[in-house]
């Protein structure tokens, strides 16, 4: 694994773990706010009963005005939902219990209207904002509306029948309550976001230890590769001169001849893999200079067209003028090489590779394009064409040569430049797109 791929599975981690957080604590924070919201509308709707069912007006009861002592009136009300009564024992409230307390801190107005519709009596005794005619007003609205029993503003309301006929209708002033709800839900998202901030760091720090051995076992892994192709290079050195030398003393037959295939066949591996080691390195954005495109593309088309004419295949080439940017020269002479000599070799026989260069509209990305024929491509897994190795069809593949790394290396130096090659195949035509 690639320092860079390394770094890109950090980052999804940090950012899955985020979103984790970020899920779990708004779903939290949902939660409360929900069963806050669901227990205030509960006592809000018992207030407002208890309003009704005493036709607009509160009671209040004294056993003896002289000594001004107070009879016990304390009402509960009857028919609550069961889950929201559940729901308040859970968190210890107090529902359904009416005090004389509540006929002083209770603001509300209400309306009564005839079997007629007019209105019988305006209550605005328990509210100093409301004007009876505002009340009226109120009243009218909220009885045109679909539910009777709802939210309007700061009030809540109801509408109910009344036992002598005709209706009520009663608005709470719930501004308290509202306020409190609001002072939640803002809290709620500071909260959250304060989290966030936290968590992210610390998760930050965490996947940097985390991924840690991971870095250290990709530079062990690119040491392995460097010093064992180091090691590799001076058997395969006496093996071919051994062989060698055999033929020189006339001994020059089948079995020769395969060792020293061999020989070439594992001397190519080795600076593959050397390659595909360098591929992943961190490259110095410093000494990268201006880099004609334009004449590389050209240059490297034009050393394997003699390549493509003696395997009976055509080249074709679109190549725009002025293509450059600030790189290594090596680096883009080798994508062009790898890209080239993986088309012809693989482009079904008697088929065309082309080749292009050219520029977005805005002029701010390059293009590299190298196209063959490619007839049985289809259903092919075309994820899968840059891993290391990888041969997609060995029957298709068993004459050619090479070793499935081209397409990792020229994916390797395309991270350099932060870019990206892709694979596509349609209508029998296989193309790979560069874009730096």
């Amino acid at each position: 694994m690639s320092e860079k791929a390394i770094q890109r599975l950090k980052n999804k981690f940090i950012l899955t773990a985020s979103v984790s957080f970020f899920v779990v604590m708004t779903f939290i924070a949902g939660c409360i706010y929900v069963f806050n919201v669901l227990m205030t509308r509960s006592q809000i709707k018992d207030n407002i009963m208890y309003i009704v069912e005493n036709d607009g007006v509160l009671p209040i009861q004294y056993d003896s005005i002289e000594s001004g002592d107070m009879k016990d009136n304390n009402q509960t009300i009857k028919n609550k939902n069961d889950f929201i009564t559940q729901l308040e024992k859970l968190f210890g409230v107090e529902s359904g219990y009416i005090s004389d307390e509540f006929y002083y801190s209770t603001r509300y107005f209400a309306v009564t209207f005839d079997e007629s519709g007019s209105v019988e009596k305006v209550i605005t005794s328990h509210t100093a904002a409301v004007e009876p005619s505002q009340a009226v007003t109120y009243a009218n609205t909220v009885m045109k509306r679909w539910f009777k029993f709802g939210s309007y503003d700061d009030y809540y309301y109801m509408v109910s029948d009344r036992e002598a006929g005709g209706n009520i209708v009663v608005v709470l002033d719930c501004s308290t309550q509202v306020s409190i709800n609001r002072r939640l839900v803002l809290l709620a998202c500071i909260l959250i976001g304060l989290g966030m901030v936290i968590s992210t760091f610390v998760i930050r720090t965490w996947a940097g230890r985390i991924i840690e051995p991971e870095i250290k076992n990709a530079e062990l892994q690119k040491s392995f590769i460097t010093n064992a192709s180091h090691e590799l290079k001076t058997p395969l050195a006496v093996i071919r001169a051994n062989t060698e030398m055999l033929e020189m003393m006339g001994t020059d037959n089948e079995w020769t001849k395969s060792t020293m295939r061999q020989v070439d066949r594992l001397t190519g591996l080795i600076q593959n893999l050397v390659l595909v080691t360098r591929a992943s390195e961190k490259d110095s954005k410093e000494e990268r200079v201006y880099t004609d495109f334009t004449a590389i593309v050209k240059d490297t088309a034009k050393t394997f067209e003699a390549v493509a004419a003696a395997d009976g295949k055509t080249m074709d080439s679109s190549i725009a003028e002025g293509v450059g940017m600030l790189a290594h020269e090596g680096d883009i002479r080798q994508i062009a090489t790898l890209l080239i000599d993986n088309a012809i070799k693989y482009c079904d026989d008697g088929g065309k590779v082309t080749i292009g260069l050219g520029t977005d509209k805005k002029k701010k990305n390059i293009y590299l394009r190298v196209s063959n024929s490619y007839e049985s491509g289809e259903g092919k897994d075309y994820h899968r064409f840059f891993d290391r190795f990888y041969r997609g069809d060995e029957a298709h593949n068993i004459d050619k040569e090479g070793y499935g790394v081209g397409l990792s290396i020229a994916q390797g130096l395309m991270e350099r430049y932060h870019g990206d090659i892709k694979v596509s195949w349609r209508d029998g035509i296989i193309t790979f797109t560069c874009k730096f």
